[in-house]
């Protein structure tokens, strides 16, 4: 796929945008692109830890300070309000849309489902409905609406690795059903009203300032309170880590090519739908994962040397909505974008060690 829309000169709309990977592409595009008009919301809301959502936002605008060639502007609210919306719509224009706010964690999704059909889906749906009226009067509209999926679609699926070409129509948690929903809901929308969408695939994305709900974040919490961490599927789950600023590339060249717009032979839009994974496409077993981490954070000296792993370490069985292994097939992302996630799980945790030293002040 040829890339076709610069980013520079643009209006870009940026939903969760104190998130982890929100805040981290907010910057990016600061720090390379010029003459950007960067609008951002997100609600702050207290799933986990609000100061390192504020800590993200401070060095999104020590960023903007420094690059004043684009312009950047942060509005708290909900996505879930659609006359916020609207408004934001109406007001600043995007031409290209962004979307990263969403209630996150497949674990809290079973106790708190009703965060999950908030945000993901009356969320998204307000998005929809605020490019489709992008258009009109006649318009230029949305050129780009770009919105996270996740790895989660692909539920119990046995073929790996994941490709975008399977089926995936068995969500074994709530929150990987509201993001397959997204991609229906943008496709419906894309068909409909010839909006060009790209739904991206994230497979665990980690990193320095990332989701204290994630593991190496909670683990790294754990070992330094000397409690034990559990290690889930008895160690033998394997992940497709990727790292956050692979992630952030990946979105950032899929931004600046929409899908094409084209009329069928019955002279109606096919849409212009598209939808990528993007992960490292090298599965890590949790136990080897586990290792490089506490090895990282000794080096980091967030743990002293002589900590006794093996103390504080347990394996235990499968937890409801996880699944063994996740692993993305990113063929299609090369093949259209030139891209392959590529930063090592050693280098990536150093980042998030070396971090963590520094925020926590240890």
């Amino acid at each position: 796929m040829e890339k076709k829309t610069e980013t520079k000169n643009r209006i870009v709309l940026v939903t969760g945008a104190a998130g982890f990977i929100g805040s981290n592409l907010v910057m990016e595009l600061l720090k390379r692109d010029s003459n950007l008009k960067i609008v951002g919301i997100d609600n702050l809301n207290d799933y986990y830890d609000v100061s390192i959502k504020e800590w993200r936002l401070t060095e999104i605008e020590n960023v903007a300070a420094n690059h004043t060639d684009s312009t950047w502007k942060f509005v708290k609210g909900s996505i879930a309000d659609k006359a916020l919306i609207d408004g934001l719509f109406t007001t600043y224009t995007p031409d290209i849309v962004v979307n990263l706010a969403a209630q996150a964690g497949v674990r809290y999704s079973i106790t708190n489902p009703d965060a999950y059909i908030e945000a993901n889906l009356i969320g998204f749906y307000n998005i929809l409905e605020a490019c489709r009226h992008s258009y009109d009067n006649g318009a230029t509209g949305v050129e780009h609406l770009v919105y996270a999926s996740s790895s989660s679609v692909y539920g119990s699926n046995k073929k790996v690795p994941y490709s975008t070409e399977d089926k995936v129509d068995n969500p074994v948690s709530l929150y990987a059903a509201t993001k397959k929903s997204n991609e229906l809901m943008a496709h419906a929308y894309s068909k409909l009203y010839n909006i060009p969408s790209t739904g991206l695939r994230f497979f665990t994305v980690y990193g320095p300032a990332g989701r204290p709900d994630m593991a190496y974040f909670g683990f790294t919490n754990k070992l330094l309170k000397g409690e034990t961490i559990q290690i889930f599927n008895y160690g033998n789950c394997k992940r497709d880590f990727t790292y956050v600023d692979d992630i952030v590339e990946g979105v950032k060249r899929v931004m600046q090519a929409p899908p094409e717009k084209k009329n069928g032979e019955d002279g109606l839009p096919i849409p212009p739908y598209a939808v990528y994974n993007i992960g490292n496409s090298s599965p890590e077993n949790l136990l080897e994962f586990v290792d490089i981490l506490q090895q990282e954070l000794i080096r980091a000296g967030v743990l002293p040397e002589d900590y006794d792993f093996e103390a504080h370490k347990e394996l235990v069985a499968m937890q409801p909505g996880d699944v063994p292994v996740t692993y993305a097939d990113t063929a299609p992302l090369e093949r259209d974008f030139g891209f392959k996630p590529a930063t090592s799980l050693r280098e990536g945790l150093r980042k998030f060690a070396e971090w963590y030293k520094v925020f926590y002040q240890i």
